[in-house]
């Protein structure tokens, strides 16, 4: 391994793309590593994205390889990284074909696994008239009969917001015990209708949700369908480079913990997107990444030049 990297970028979601591209742009040498399993690819399209509104994720992700190829400095590989250790002051990582690449820093961009409830009928409805972020969804579901398949403060809070986009909320607690009486009263002074019947599946006609099935057999007509989900990481990768997490939130269940910087708690080990900031969203995965990047520059010239490296205050995920 004669060749050294000065960043190996895991992942080519939003995050990636977007650190890859200022790495490029700042004339350093640059792998990313790309498994091409985005979360949001079964979304019909982004939502909120300034300039990008409503374009296919994967769209947007082809088009952001094209660009990063005008750099002869970047090199986008498809694979998947299996392993990594730190290595004499470096990093070596092993891609699944058996290739080992070393590099002076990486930045962990693999995203989040989403692990929604298992549900017979949810697969097919997700990222469409089955979602978790009303920012994301909520205009295309405006004005339609919503759900809201949660329990407890998450059920409270997700209800809540997404009345901004509806005025026929109904929160499906899939029991009687999901909520305390006090989110009740709040839910009810907000004209939010509570259902504690516990839920068998979803049923949809022509891709869309048309109803929620109960197990006592009865049916409520429902256009769309906000689905509690918690966040996961994709493997143990962050683990292995020294990386430690953050405290749960109520969406992710492990986040890796990060400074201003995107440091990591591993001197030289960078994370953006998902698997760092507070909320899962196309436009803060691309602002992480360029932020990441622009850091992880300023680190590599520390390490030529001498210079200072600044300060920065650990930030953990809430």
């Amino acid at each position: 391994m004669d060749n050294i990297w000065d960043c190996i970028i895991v992942g080519g979601g939003a995050a990636g793309l977007s650190a890859g591209l200022v790495l490029g742009r700042a004339r350093r040498r640059t792998l990313l590593v790309d498994a091409g399993a985005q979360s949001n690819l079964p979304a019909h399209g982004i939502g909120g994205l300034l300039g990008h509104d409503g374009r296919s994720p994967a769209e947007l992700y082809e088009t952001g390889r094209r660009e990063l190829s005008v750099y002869p400095g970047v090199e986008v590989r498809t694979g998947e990284v299996v392993a990594g250790e730190p290595s004499d002051g470096d990093f070596v990582l092993q891609l699944a074909d058996g290739t080992r690449e070393r590099a002076r820093r990486v930045l962990l961009a693999t995203g989040m696994e989403y692990r929604p409830p298992e549900l017979p009928g949810l697969a097919q409805l997700w990222g469409g008239s089955a979602f978790h972020c009303p920012f994301c969804h909520g205009w295309e579901m405006r004005d339609q009969p919503l759900g809201v398949l949660a329990r407890g403060p998450r059920a409270v809070h997700s209800a809540l917001l997404l009345r901004g986009w509806s005025d026929d909320i109904v929160v499906l607690t899939d029991g009687p015990d999901g909520l305390e009486d006090d989110d009740r009263i709040r839910l009810a002074d907000a004209n939010i209708t509570i259902d504690d019947r516990r839920v068998a599946e979803l049923d949809s006609e022509n891709g869309e949700l048309s109803a929620v099935v109960f197990t006592d057999g009865t049916r409520l007509a429902r256009r769309g369908l906000l689905v509690a989900t918690t966040l996961h990481q994709r493997s143990t990768l962050a683990d292995e480079l020294g990386v430690e997490s953050a405290d749960p939130t109520p969406v992710a269940q492990n986040p890796i913990a990060v400074d201003g910087f995107y440091r990591t708690t591993a001197p030289g080990v960078f994370a953006a997107g998902d698997l760092s900031v507070p909320m899962p969203q196309v436009a803060a995965a691309i602002a992480s990444g360029s932020h990441a990047a622009a850091a992880i520059v300023q680190s590599l010239m520390a390490d030529e030049y001498g210079l200072a490296v600044p300060e920065g205050r650990r930030r953990v995920n809430a």
